[in-house]
C-alpha cells in the first residue's frame, strides 16, 4: 500500500526546494551568508581566542566620536584622544577644536576644551606625568589649480634697537608698485641687537666707538588683497607695513622674493601646552620660536624635550632649526641643528645617543634627510646607517625598541613610496646598535606590502602589529584586515585575530594597563574600491584581547599594595599572594602616537627578587636614564606562561 505524505511533510519539502532555488539564484551571497556564519562562530569559540585573542568594539556615544589623530595613554590610565580640527576644513573654520578623555575601566568619556588646533601636533610624556603638545595647524593646504590670491613667505625686519614689534593678523604689506598683502596670523619681530665695535688709530689710541646694529627678523604668510597677475612676482622687493608712522615706519618693513598662486601646504603654530591628567586641563607654556607641523618631540635622559621638524608658519619644512624644552622653566632653547623630514621616528639609545630610522610622515624632498643613522647630540654628528632592504620606502612605515629595551635592537616595519606613491614593501629590518658597526638586517617579511601598520609592545616581550593598508591612504579599497605577534626571541610572526575596522592614515595603536590593546581612527581617501566616494574618517574604537587573557581568566598574578615612585636605590616593593609564580617583570612606558609615530614605547626588564616567606617581590630598576628615561611607567609582572599582571603606575625620578 502505497503511504502518501503528510501536509506537514509537503510544506517542508517545498519550502526546502524554495531555499535550494533562491540559494541557487544567490549562490555567492548564500556562501558568503554561510563563510561569515561560520567564521563569527569559530572565532567566538574559546579555544580559537586562546590562540589568537579576541576583538571588541567599543560603545562610544555619539557626542563623544571624534576624528582621533593622536592618542596617548596618561598615568591615570586613561587615555587622551586629540582630534584639534580632525582634517576637516570646517571644523578648523568653526574653530572646532576636540579632545575626548576615554576611561577604559569604566568606558567613560569627557569633552576637554581644546585652546587651540592641535591637529597634527606633536607630544610626549613629561617626568612627572604630563603630556607636553607642540605645534599644530594655523591654515589648511590649498593645492594647486585651487589658490585664487598670490601668496607666499613675507619676512619682517625690525631695525630698533629699542623695542620688538607685534603685527596683528590682517597686516596689510604694500609693494614697490602698489600691489598690497595681507598676513594670516600675528606675528612679533624681536628688537634688533646692538653691538659696540671698537677700533684703534695707528698710535694706539682708541677710536670713537661705533654702534652696529643687526635687524632682528621674523616670518609670516601673506595673500594678496585681490585675485589676478598683477600679484604674482618671483623678484625680491622691499614691502611697507601699511599704517606704521614715525620711526617704526622706517624701522620695520617686509621683504619677500616669491609670492605665487603655486599649492600651499598646511602651516604650523607655535603653542605649546601641557595636559594635566589629574586636572584634566591644557595649561599654556612658553610658545617654540619656530611653528611646526608634523613635529617629532622625544624626551631625553635629562627629562628635557628635544623638538625636531615640522611644516613651519610658511608651509615648508623646517630647514633644521631644532628646539629643546625644559620642564622645569617652561621654556624652549634652542637645540642642534639638524634637518628632517617631518614625523621622524627618533629613538633615545643607551648612551643618549638618537637613533633615527628613516621611518617619517612625508613632507620634504625624497633625496633629503631619509637616510637612518645614529645622532650624538652633544657633538651633533649623524653617522649613516647602512644595510636596509627598501630605503625608499619608509615613508610610513612603523618603527619601534623592541624588548627588552636593554637589547638596543629597533625594527623597522613595512612603509611605502615618498608622497601619493602605490608602492609599498612588506620588509622588516632589524638593527643592534649595541654593536660597534651596527647595520640593519633583513627580518621576516609580513604578510603584504604594507603603509601605516600599527605596532604595540606587550608585557609577554613580544609585539602586536595591526592594520594598515597596500596603498596610500587606503586606497583601492587596500585597508588590510590581518593581524599578527613579532617574537624577537625567535624573530617570527604568528597569526592573531583579524580585527573588523581598518585602519590607514591617522590611526593609532597603544597598550592599556590592563594588557589589551585599543586601536583608534583611519582616514581614508575613498570609500570605495573604485575610488570615486570620498572618504570618510574612522571613528570607532576597537580593543583587541591578546591569547594570554584568554589563557589566564580570572586567574592572574596580581600586585597588591606598594609605592608610586622607586626608592633611592632604584627599588620597588610589593605585596602579593603570587611570589611564587611570578618570573619577570617589565617596566612599559605609556605611548603617545600619531601617524604611525610612537617613540615613546618601550620596555624595560628588571631586576626581581621575592621573599623568604613568598609574600612580596622587588623590583629593581637600572640607573641608566639613557635606558629609562624619567617619567611614569607600567610595571606588569608575568608568570612562566607569559600571563601577565594588571599593570602598577610607578615613577621614576
Amino acid at each position: 500500500m502505497a503511504h502518501r505524505p503528510s501536509k506537514k511533510f509537503r510544506k517542508t519539502l517545498l519550502g526546502s526546494a524554495a531555499v535550494l532555488i533562491l540559494a541557487a539564484l544567490n549562490a555567492p551571497a548564500a556562501v558568503s551568508f554561510a563563510e561569515e556564519k561560520y567564521h563569527a562562530y569559530k572565532i567566538a569559540q574559546p579555544g580559537y581566542q586562546r590562540r589568537f585573542g579576541s576583538w571588541t568594539e567599543v560603545a562610544v556615544p555619539g557626542g563623544y566620536r571624534i576624528n582621533a589623530i593622536h592618542a596617548a595613554l596618561l598615568h591615570t590610565g586613561k587615555v587622551l584622544l586629540i582630534a584639534g580640527s580632525g582634517n576637516s576644513q570646517k571644523n578648523f573654520d568653526a574653530g572646532t577644536f576636540e579632545t575626548v578623555l576615554w576611561d577604559p575601566v569604566k568606558n567613560t568619556f569627557k569633552k576637554i576644551p581644546t585652546p587651540v588646533d592641535f591637529f597634527c601636533s606633536g607630544h610626549t610624556q613629561l617626568p612627572d606625568g604630563r603630556l607636553l603638545v607642540a605645534g599644530g595647524t594655523a591654515r589648511y593646504e590649498i593645492l594647486d589649480g585651487e589658490v585664487k590670491r598670490a601668496g607666499g613667505g613675507m619676512r619682517v625686519k625690525n631695525e630698533s634697537p629699542d623695542k620688538a614689534v607685534t603685527l596683528k593678523k590682517g597686516t596689510v604689506f604694500r609693494s614697490p608698485s602698489g600691489v598690497e598683502y595681507v598676513s594670516t596670523s600675528d606675528v612679533t619681530v624681536p628688537k634688533a641687537t646692538r653691538a659696540f665695535e671698537i677700533s684703534y688709530f695707528a698710535s694706539g689710541q682708541v677710536k670713537p666707538w661705533k654702534t652696529k646694529v643687526t635687524a632682528a627678523e621674523a616670518r609670516v604668510f601673506v595673500e594678496a588683497r585681490e585675485e589676478g597677475p598683477q600679484a604674482l612676482t618671483t623678484e625680491a622687493a622691499q614691502y611697507e607695513v601699511v599704517g606704521l608712522k614715525g620711526d617704526a615706519a622706517d624701522d620695520v618693513y617686509g621683504l619677500a622674493q616669491k609670492l605665487t598662486t603655486e599649492k600651499q601646504d598646511f602651516q604650523g603654530i607655535r603653542g605649546a601646552y601641557e595636559f594635566d591628567p589629574k586636572a584634566e586641563r591644557y595649561i599654556p607654556v612658553a610658545p617654540m620660536k619656530d611653528a611646526r607641523w608634523y613635529p617629532t618631540l622625544v624626551t631625553l635622559q635629562d627629562g628635557k624635550v628635544l623638538a625636531v621638524s615640522g611644516l613651519n608658519d610658511v608651509g615648508d619644512v623646517v630647514p633644521g632649526d631644532n628646539e629643546i624644552y625644559d620642564p622645569a622653566t617652561k621654556k624652549w632653547a634652542k637645540g642642534p641643528f639638524r634637518y628632517f623630514p617631518t614625523y621622524p621616528s627618533l629613538f633615545l639609545t643607551r648612551g643618549g645617543k638618537l637613533l633615527y630610522t628613516g621611518s617619517n610622515a612625508g613632507y620634504g624632498p625624497a633625496e633629503k634627510g631619509r637616510e637612518p643613522g645614529l645622532w650624538d647630540l652633544r657633538k651633533n654628528s649623524f653617522t649613516k646607517l647602512g644595510g636596509l632592504t627598501d630605503p625608499d620606502q619608509l615613508e610610513t612605515s612603523a618603527s619601534l625598541l623592541l624588548p627588552p629595551a636593554q637589547h638596543q635592537k629597533v625594527m623597522v616595519l613595512g612603509g611605502g613610496g615618498v608622497g601619493e606613491s602605490a608602492r609599498s614593501t612588506a620588509r622588516t629590518s632589524i638593527i643592534d646598535v649595541s654593536e660597534d658597526s651596527p647595520v640593519f638586517t633583513d627580518g621576516p617579511a609580513l604578510p603584504q606590502g604594507t603603509r601605516y601598520l600599527s605596532s604595540v609592545l606587550l608585557p609577554d616581550d613580544t609585539v602586536f602589529t595591526t592594520g594598515g593598508s597596500r596603498d596610500y591612504r587606503g586606497r583601492g579599497g587596500s585597508d588590510i584586515l590581518k593581524a599578527q605577534f613579532y617574537d624577537p626571541r625567535s624573530n617570527a610572526f604568528t597569526a592573531a585575530a583579524a580585527p573588523t575596522v581598518g585602519r590607514n592614515y591617522h590611526s593609532e595603536a597603544l597598550l592599556l594597563p590592563d594588557g589589551r590593546v585599543a586601536t583608534f581612527g583611519s582616514d581614508p581617501l575613498f570609500d570605495d574600491k573604485d575610488n570615486t566616494r570620498l572618504g570618510t574618517f574612522e571613528q570607532r574604537v576597537e580593543v583587541f584581547t591578546p591569547p594570554y587573557l584568554h589563557k589566564a581568566g580570572a586567574d592572574r598574578p596580581v600586585l597588591g599594595e606598594g609605592p608610586q615612585e622607586i626608592d633611592q636605590n632604584g627599588r620597588a616593593t610589593f605585596r602579593t599572594r603570587d611570589a611564587g609564580r611570578i618570573v619577570e617583570a617589565r617596566l612599559m612606558r605609556p605611548s603617545a602616537v600619531t601617524h604611525t609615530t610612537d617613540v615613546e614605547q618601550r620596555s624595560v626588564e628588571l631586576g626581581l627578587t621575592r621573599s623568604r616567606n613568598g609574600t612580596t617581590v622587588t623590583v629593581d630598576v637600572p640607573e641608566d636614564r639613557t635606558l629609562v628615561p624619567p617619567g611614569w611607567y607600567m610595571l606588569f609582572v608575568t608568570d612562566v606562561d607569559g600571563i601577565p599582571s594588571e599593570a602598577k603606575w610607578i615613577q621614576v625620578g
